[in-house]
């Protein structure tokens, strides 16, 4: 697949972007040579590879999931203007 220049001009017109023709040739290069890349990486034939999250195989290291913060949720509703049943009250603003 590669794109002609309409195309290229189309697109950033779309895309709300003013390309000058010499800015046009030269995106349409680099979009074809994209498109170029694309069509051998489809031309690989993968049958049996199976599908990875990262091309090497590595672990991901987690903490342990603990509360490492106090709960101080009583102490914010102590200071708030307005509370009710644990829940923070506020103003309505849409009608």
């Amino acid at each position: 697949m590669s794109l002609s220049t309409e195309q290229v001009r189309r697109i950033a017109t779309l895309a709300r972007i003013e390309l000058s023709a010499a800015e046009a040739e030269a995106t349409r290069g680099k979009l074809n040579g994209i498109f170029g890349l694309i069509e051998q990486m489809q031309a690989v034939d993968t049958t049996g590879v199976e599908p990875m999250s990262h091309p090497q195989d590595v672990a991901q290291r987690l903490r342990p999931d603990v509360a490492t913060e106090p709960d101080r949720r009583d102490a914010f509703q102590r200071i708030a203007p307005q509370t009710e049943a644990g829940l923070y009250l506020v103003p309505k603003v849409i009608e």
